[in-house]
This record gives C-alpha cells, structure tokens and sequence, in this order.
C-alpha cells in the first residue's frame, strides 16, 4: 500500500550565521508513526502554492519560535512582537489557501493555527498575556523542554464538534502552552472547537470543508504516543487521508 505523503512548513533561522530551513523532529514522528512520509516544504519562493502541493496527501503546518508579522493582519502600525520569519509568512499564508480550495487534509499547530486565521482574513493578538484577564500562555523561562512542555491548563471542546467527535465525546483535556500571540478576530470561515478557561480560543475547525482542516494552539506532537488528545488528532488526520 502506498504512504501518504505529508508536506510539512518549514522555518527559516540563522546557523553559524547561514540561513537554513528546518523542521523539528517531534512534527515528523507522528507522521511517521501513523504509516506517513512526511516532507519538507523550504520556506523559499520559486514554486506556486499548487507546484508545492503537487503529489502531497496531507499538510501540517508546524509551531515555531517566530510570529506572524503584523502587518499580513493590521492595516496600519501595530505593536512589535518579533522575532519574524516572512520567508515562512511568504509561502504558508498563500500555501493555505490552495491547500483549501484543493481539499486536502490539514493540520495545523500553534504558529500554523496563527497562520491559518490570519491566510482566512482574521487577526491576532501579539501578547495575550497583556490582556486584563487572561492566563500567561507562555512557555516558563529558562527551563528542561519536559518542563516547557508539560500540561498547563484544561481546554474545553465543544459539544457535536470535530474535536467531540474525535475524542469519542470527552469535553475537557490538559494541554501545553507555548505561545505569546492567540486569535483575536476569528476568520469567518472558521469555527471554535476548543477553548481555554480565560477564553483564548484553542481549537478551530474550517466551516464547511469537506476534508479534515483542524488546527490547534497547543503541542500535540510532544509525545504524542502518551496523550489521548494528541492520538485522536493525528490519527483522525492519517483516516482523512486514507479516505
């Protein structure tokens, strides 16, 4: 039987002073572990999005360590929250797009849940942990990954949602926490399927696509293998690709 291949973002960073484009193995294990061959897509231009998405089954669009820069979601000046990496901006945010309109299966953490409201026209909030009211959603500093990555706080899932339906009807999980930006404005076409107690939304699904299209803020992938969350995830995406 043939494997699905899995196109997966990729990041842009300075090594030695060389620019290099990567992907964390922690995003390639579960693609492998659910019978996938994943992909890297360089963050370099040169190829349309559909050229890119040409022989791909599925796309997973990483975390990162970089924001979204603001001006792909505000107008006019907004405040400053680096560090950016427009290359990566450049290719994902259209790369979406395409990936929707040609129906194939999506999935999207962190960064890629950033990157998936900001490509559908929503906007984000560069430091939520300035917001009255919300929790630090941030990773603790200077700390073991096993410590940065640990449960952090519940998520509640909608009743009768993709995530429901997913997780055989269980509406609350622990979940990590790794991020300064979150959704501000939700894009019209997507819809909350998951949210944390200061109202942050955590989980979002894309309105009327016939393929999987779920993205996520927190880490599944972190050993993954050891959390009914993240199993459901990625094995609800290797069944949408084998359909």
């Amino acid at each position: 039987m043939k494997r699905p291949i899995i196109g997966v973002s990729c990041d842009m960073t300075l090594v030695d002073g060389e620019r290099t484009l990567s992907a964390g193995e922690s995003y390639l294990q579960p693609l492998i572990a659910i019978g996938a061959r994943p992909r890297l897509l360089p963050s370099m231009g040169g190829e349309s999005p559909e050229e890119m998405l040409e022989g791909l089954d599925g796309l997973l669009l990483t975390g990162a360590v970089s924001n979204i820069e603001p001006r792909h979601y505000h107008g006019g000046a907004a405040p400053e929250c680096p560090p950016f990496d427009p290359d990566r901006d450049a290719v994902t945010l259209p790369l979406i797009r395409a990936c929707l309109a040609r129906g194939t299966p999506l999935l999207a953490i962190c960064r890629g849940l950033q990157e998936l409201n900001v490509a559908l026209g929503g906007s984000l909030h560069p430091k939520i942990h300035e917001l009255p009211g919300r929790l630090d959603h941030r990773a603790p500093e200077n700390q073991p990954l096993e410590v940065q990555f640990a449960p952090r706080h519940p998520v509640q899932i909608v009743e009768n949602g993709r995530l429901a339906a997913l997780t055989g009807g269980k509406h609350e999980f622990m979940v990590n926490s790794l991020h300064w930006q979150g959704i501000d404005r939700l894009a019209k076409d997507l819809r909350i399927e998951a949210s944390a107690p200061d109202g942050t939304v955590e989980a979002v699904r894309v309105e009327g696509s016939d393929s999987y299209a779920i993205a996520v803020q927190w880490h599944p992938e972190w050993r993954f293998s050891e959390d009914s969350l993240s199993l459901a995830l990625f094995h609800g995406f290797a069944k949408s690709i084998k359909a």
